[in-house]
């Protein structure tokens, strides 16, 4: 269930990596037509607002259109297959939707506690009463949420369905076709559904919106916490997106209701605490700017003295590019797994500080680094509400302060290996994430964190699609032989290489993963790793034909089926001639295969291998495999 949710909220980071730059020139166009701060120049009418006007109007695309860039991009996240033709499916049931709930409130909008729909006009910056324009039609707001209800059951649509082979006559219905007419008919039932309760939601969301603004300092407090200390398991995008981009405090979402307003609020004497009472959500950017680079201070300081420059030489980028950009994963998983109880303390610390900056009168969207908020925030609104961001400067470097102090003393007292402080024969390094769940498969199997064949194993795995992707694994002398369920979720072949493999196979939902001659500690390091997952893949360390192992063993030790010019049998021994000679591995390596093997080098780059008498069958599977 753990791993579906994260792969939900995996999927639901797919649009929002758009918002940010959306944001950004969103508030751009803002702030340069802002009379306020560039004068006349910026005044309706003139050629330069126009034209900040109009990239404004490009930058909006992405908040007026949520509701089908969730439709379109939570199928590219959760497809099996056909992701494209899947994202496809999903916008035209999205709109069919839409269009069955705008005919049905046409027709029936009184008995649904709409009665004047057909009167009622679409404006901006107003509650519409509930209404909002999608995609040209007229339909009921339901945000972001009913579109992940949609995308969510076309999905499993697709996943059922898209492969499924009809009779003959119907073969112009199969695939994408036969999805979107099933999916036409669970439509209508969904539309009345709305029709019939989302009203009712609508009224509970804004009872809502009162009880979380009236909730004060605790409601901000969890709210912050809960969006940072979740970041190890993804849940983060479960709690942030539906503030953000969906209706839990304003329709339509924070960020946008905060741009929507940005030159009110730049215009207005009044403090933000008063003319944007909601927007104290979004402030979680904070941490990045003020607490991090203070986090990467207190590694230098308890780093060991011979390994300093090393030390700062890494956690300088790494904390300019959580200042400047927001990045924070090279600095946040590096200490998750060398001290978890870090990572709490920091959490606890981000949601006080943004508490208390909130509780001295900040509002704003910052979830960004300091070139977001900057764009956003501070340019814009500077001139009016400036003593605003002098205190949440002076309260973020107090913060930091005691974050560094915090850090220090328990990094000293207990002994934490973060960076700097590893052992003298190991190098100095930052953790990224996918490290990270490595070391953390390996504890879990209790372990050896650094264990080379479980950071293989487990990286493996994930490429392959996760365990669940997995349908049979064996191995024979140098490789992993693998069955897939979805070949579409097996990353590219650059991914394994990087991973220390020599190269992939690829035969259909049958791959071939050549790992070299430590392939059985590998395998069993997977096999563990799938068992506690709970995948009842056939794993199984027998070769169903021994030749297979053999010659897959030899073609690997000849420098690959790339370097082999042709190979015949020869009595007792597999003959072959080699592009280049210096690619076939020591004589040696060919006895780990087999004992009794010998090899000959002869001229015109002619190896000789004495197998034995049962030559002809190798030669017969190394040939199958060229």
């Amino acid at each position: 269930m753990m791993q579906k949710i994260q792969r939900f909220g995996a999927a639901m980071f797919v649009p929002v990596m758009l918002f940010s730059f959306a944001g950004i020139v969103v508030a751009l166009g803002s702030l340069f037509n802002n009379p306020t701060l560039f004068g006349s120049i910026a005044n309706p009418g003139t050629t330069w607002n126009s034209v900040w006007d109009t990239i404004s109007a490009g930058g909006w695309t992405v908040f007026n259109q949520e509701g089908i860039l969730f439709t379109v991009g939570l199928p590219i996240g959760l497809a099996n297959k056909a992701r494209g033709r899947a994202a496809m499916e999903s916008v035209i049931a999205y709109l069919t939707y839409n269009y069955f709930i705008g005919a049905m409130l046409t027709h029936w909008g009184a008995a649904f506690g709409i009665p004047n729909f057909d009167k009622i006009q679409i404006v901006a910056n107003s509650t519409n009463h509930g209404l909002t324009n999608i995609a040209g039609i007229k339909t009921l707001d339901t945000s972001i949420l009913a579109a992940l209800v949609v995308a969510l059951i076309v999905v499993w649509l697709h996943n059922k369905y898209f492969d499924k082979k009809l009779p003959d006559w119907l073969g112009t219905f199969q695939g994408s076709t036969y999805v979107y007419a099933i999916s036409f008919f669970v439509m209508i039932p969904l539309a009345l559904i709305t029709c019939w309760g989302w009203p009712k939601v609508q009224m509970g969301i804004t009872g809502m919106q009162h009880f979380i603004v009236d909730s004060g300092f605790i409601g901000v407090w969890i709210y912050q916490f809960l969006n940072r200390v979740l970041i190890p398991t993804g849940l983060h995008h479960l709690v942030y997106i539906p503030f953000q981009f969906g209706p839990a405090v304003v329709a339509g979402g924070l960020q946008p209701y905060w741009l929507k307003h940005l030159a009110e609020y730049a215009a207005s004497t009044k403090p933000l605490s008063q003319i944007a009472s909601v927007e104290g959500f979004q402030l979680y950017g904070n941490e990045k700017v003020f607490l991090v680079p203070f986090i990467c201070l207190a590694f230098y300081a308890t780093a060991k003295k011979n390994k300093k420059k090393q030390t700062s030489a890494l956690l300088i980028p790494a904390a300019l590019t959580s200042v400047l950009a927001g990045i924070t994963e090279p600095i946040d998983f590096t200490y998750l797994f060398a001290a978890p109880v870090l990572w709490v303390v920091y959490s606890v610390l981000s949601a006080t500080m943004n508490t208390v900056m909130w509780a001295f009168g900040l509002r704003g969207f910052m979830s960004d680094g300091a070139i977001g908020i900057a764009s956003m925030n501070w340019l814009p609104l500077w001139e009016h509400h400036w003593q605003t961001y002098v205190m949440q400067f002076i309260v973020g470097i107090i913060f930091g302060i005691i974050t560094y102090f915090v850090f220090k003393i328990m990094i000293e007292k207990f002994n934490y290996i973060t960076p700097g402080r590893e052992a003298d024969d190991q190098d100095v390094k930052l953790i990224n994430k996918k490290e990270y769940k490595q070391k953390m498969a390996a504890k879990a199997a209790g372990k050896d964190a650094n264990d080379p064949y479980i950071a293989r194993a487990t990286a493996y795995l994930d490429l392959l699609g996760g365990p669940s992707n997995i349908t049979e694994l064996s191995s024979c002398a140098t490789r992993l032989r693998v069955s897939v369920a979805d070949p579409s979720k097996v990353a590219p072949d650059a991914d394994f290489k990087a991973n220390k493999a020599v190269n992939v196979v690829h035969h259909g939902k049958a791959l071939q993963v050549i790992v070299g001659l430590d392939v059985p500690q590998v395998l069993d390091e997977m096999t563990q790793l799938m068992q506690q997952s709970g995948n009842e893949a056939k794993v199984s360390t027998e070769p169903d034909n021994p030749y297979i192992e053999r010659a897959t063993g030899i073609v690997d030790l000849l420098g690959g089926g790339e370097n082999i010019k042709d190979v015949i049998a020869c009595s007792t021994r597999v003959r072959a001639h080699v592009f280049d000679p210096k690619k076939v591995a020591p004589d040696s390596e060919f006895k780990k295969i087999a004992d009794s093997y010998e090899v000959q080098h002869k001229d015109n780059n002619e190896i000789d291998i004495v197998v034995g008498l049962d030559a002809d069958q190798v030669v017969d599977q190394i040939k199958q495999l060229l």
